[in-house]
């Protein structure tokens, strides 16, 4: 259910993640691989589907669980929308299983690298950022424990 990291840090996967946003050539088969991206998120359990553990902020409907301890912060979320639940594994690929100091420590600049910023409609840049803003959040707790 949590996602663990692929790669050895949060920076190397932004630079992937941009490496394979240059592969498509226009934005519908960028969109394309980002609802692929959704589909492929662990699965999460239907009992976790909270009010809870609704984000705030989002136009869709975005369930997100974090696990935290001072060493790590471990991510499960999913959506009710295909595009934001690629967004979603974006995040998690780039912050889930991440100390809190690196997730602080790591500004989201795969939004401004692969163009997301220019992409997306207003309300689904608000839930991405509130995302961010939550894992951030999280990692911030967890450093003073």
């Amino acid at each position: 259910m949590f996602v663990a990291p692929t790669e050895a840090s949060a920076e190397l996967a932004q630079q992937i993640v941009a490496e394979e946003f240059a592969f498509f050539g226009d934005w519908s088969e960028r969109y394309q691989y980002l609802i692929d991206l959704g589909r492929k998120l662990p699965p999460f359990d239907e009992s976790d589907k909270r009010d809870e553990h609704l984000l705030a902020g989002c136009q869709s409907r975005v369930w997100v669980i974090c696990r935290a301890t001072p060493d790590q912060i471990d991510i499960a979320a999913i959506s009710d929308s295909a595009i934001v639940s690629g967004l979603i594994a974006l995040v998690l690929r780039v912050y889930s299983g991440r100390s809190p100091a690196e997730i602080l420590g790591t500004a989201p600049r795969f939004i401004e690298d692969i163009g997301l910023k220019k992409h997306l409609s207003v309300t689904r840049s608000n839930g991405l950022h509130a995302l961010i803003q939550r894992i951030r959040d999280e990692a911030a707790q967890a450093s003073v424990r």
